[in-house]
């Protein structure tokens, strides 16, 4: 333990021109007098730890000491292409390896590129969850993490709509999609899609599987989004739209779903309005999606979700009358 606290500290003063007392306290999680005791051990051990006393002193290394300690690990080499998403590392428990990993690269780096990573953090930062909802960390992710890093078998139990099965899966990829955590896993013979909040026991297995080196995630990923968007949109409904109301569409249904439709819109009529023919999920998605289009859109068909939306402009007429 204290010999992987004094390489750290090394880098840390490699990457950096000097740090406090405080400051390696700080980025080491122990105390002041620790640091103090660990500098004079890395003194005696013939690395040129220099301290500045005074106001703002601190320790460096002097002489132009450059350390070899800089060699990633294959996690922490894993974990470093993941850093632009922390908040997935940390849920998947590997936020300690891109930490070390970042440190790494930080003190191999020459000094005039060794803000680089503070600069780059400055000006972008990926936000994956959604508005309005607040993400939960699955209990399960973190096992699973370890599965997919190590291609690990697992023994699983999912929740579907008709009960719990048991099942023995080759979890090839993660993916966080708006908040919400899915793993890839090869089921027998197909690649299937589970989330991983549903997952009520998950054991991993002392057996490795073999991946198929030509199986692309994002690919797959985008592939089987598409097919599941699609088989939702079971219903039709008949709208018309002002050119508001044409605009707004992809913005509040499946964008996909309004592209097509609004591809194969009829020509504008005398008012400039165009009639579509758009695949929705149900009569009640589609009342709750279409009517953010107010008077920009007047729903023709099916004649009980017309009247859903002539009874909730008769409602709205009343409160504003």
């Amino acid at each position: 333990m204290r010999a992987a606290r004094l390489i750290k500290m090394v880098l840390l003063l490699q990457s950096r021109p000097s740090m406090t007392a405080a400051e390696l306290a700080s980025e080491l999680e122990v105390s002041e007098r620790t640091i103090t005791r660990d500098a004079l051990a890395l003194s005696e051990a013939g690395v040129p730890v220099y301290a500045d006393r005074g106001r703002a002193g601190g320790y460096r290394l002097i002489g132009g000491y450059r350390t070899r300690l800089t060699g990633l690990a294959r996690s922490e080499a894993e974990a470093l292409f993941l850093s632009g998403v922390p908040g997935a590392l940390r849920e998947m428990g590997l936020d300690d390896a891109a930490s070390a990993a970042r440190l790494k690269v930080s003190a191999a780096l020459m000094p005039s590129l060794r803000d680089a990573p503070s600069s780059a953090a400055q000006r972008f930062h990926l936000d994956a969850p959604g508005w309005y909802q607040e993400p939960e960390t699955p209990e399960l992710l973190p096992v699973l993490a370890e599965a997919v890093w190590d291609d690990r078998l697992v023994a699983a139990r999912y929740l579907r709509r008709d009960g719990e099965v048991e099942r023995e899966l080759a979890p090839y990829g993660l993916v966080l999609k708006a908040g919400v955590w899915y793993v890839c896993a090869r089921a027998g013979e197909s690649l299937r899609v589970y989330r991983v909040d549903r997952f009520t026991a998950v054991a991993l297995g002392d057996e490795r599987f073999v991946r198929d080196e030509d199986f692309d995630l994002p690919a797959f990923w985008e592939e089987r989004a598409a097919e599941f968007a699609r088989s939702l949109l079971r219903a039709r409904a008949v709208v018309r739209l002002t050119g508001a109301g044409a605009r707004g569409l992809p913005y509040v249904t499946d964008r996909a779903a309004a592209r097509e439709a609004l591809e194969a819109a009829s020509p504008p009529d005398a008012e400039g309005r165009v009639t579509v023919t758009l695949p929705v999920e149900s009569e009640e998605v589609a009342y709750t999606q279409l009517l953010r289009l107010g008077p920009e859109a007047e729903v023709l068909e099916p004649a009980g979700l017309r009247a859903r939306f002539a009874d909730a402009a008769g409602r709205m007429a009343r409160l504003y009358r």
